[in-house]
């Protein structure tokens, strides 16, 4: 499975279908830390919002990347399930990257600045640790966006465009809508409302965060499993 996930990224990177994304994350970032500084844990919170459209469209690139006859050697070279886990793996991979990549910048163009001395926020160390956590949890929900937008889910263009254009536009539009809507997306808006208050989001937020996150992502799996066994 390690050689199927190297061959996929191999052809990802080599077949130049991450340019556009990574182009587009480039002025996103600079847009966001370009303008001023703030603390870690709000930088990082939104920073995280706009990686997630961007994530879920790289992971769709990835999983699309391979042809169909490939694909279909694989299943049977390694079994479905392995050759399926390896497409995710592979996305994850990228989106672990990006992510990586996307919390160095900040420093480059010096947008993070520590609390003042007795200030509630939190402190640049547990700023930074939230950051993280706000990265995993969209990058997570980016990867399961992106899967069921893939071509072997949706087969054709148009479908598989609409949603991954619509699920990222309803994650922040529910996300902000206050009601009980943002049930039905990942809580990448709410993380980074949790995490831009003046004050630290308390274990409990955080632990309902991740559990949302995590529950969201193993529901949408499951969705892109079962439409994948019978249309692959």
């Amino acid at each position: 499975m390690i050689a199927l996930i190297r061959m996929r990224l191999t052809g990802f990177v080599r077949g130049g279908r991450a340019v556009a994304p990574l182009i587009t994350l480039m002025a996103v970032l600079s847009v966001i830390y370009g303008g001023g500084r703030s603390s870690a844990s709000s930088a990082y919170g939104y920073s995280a919002v706009c990686l997630f459209p961007i994530l879920a469209w790289l992971t769709k690139l990835l999983l699309d990347t391979e042809p169909d006859a490939q694909r279909r050697l694989a299943r049977l070279a390694v079994g479905p399930v392995r050759e399926a886990v390896a497409g995710l793996l592979a996305a994850i991979v990228v989106a672990a990257a990006v992510c990586v990549a996307a919390m160095l910048t900040p420093w480059l163009f010096r947008a993070i600045e520590a609390p003042e001395p007795g200030s509630p926020a939190p402190s640049l160390a547990a700023g930074v640790l939230l950051g993280v956590l706000a990265h995993i949890l969209s990058a997570l929900a980016a990867v399961a966006l992106g899967a069921v937008a893939a071509r072997v889910v949706t087969r054709r263009i148009l479908p598989g465009l609409t949603v991954l254009v619509s699920g990222s536009i309803l994650a922040i539009v529910f996300g902000l809508s206050g009601s009980i809507a943002p049930w039905l997306v990942p809580p990448v808006m709410a993380t980074a409302r949790a995490l831009g208050g003046r004050t630290a989001p308390t274990t409990g937020t955080l632990a309902l965060l991740t559990a949302w996150t995590v529950l969201w992502c193993a529901v949408v799996l499951t969705v892109y499993a079962r439409l994948r066994r019978g249309r692959a």
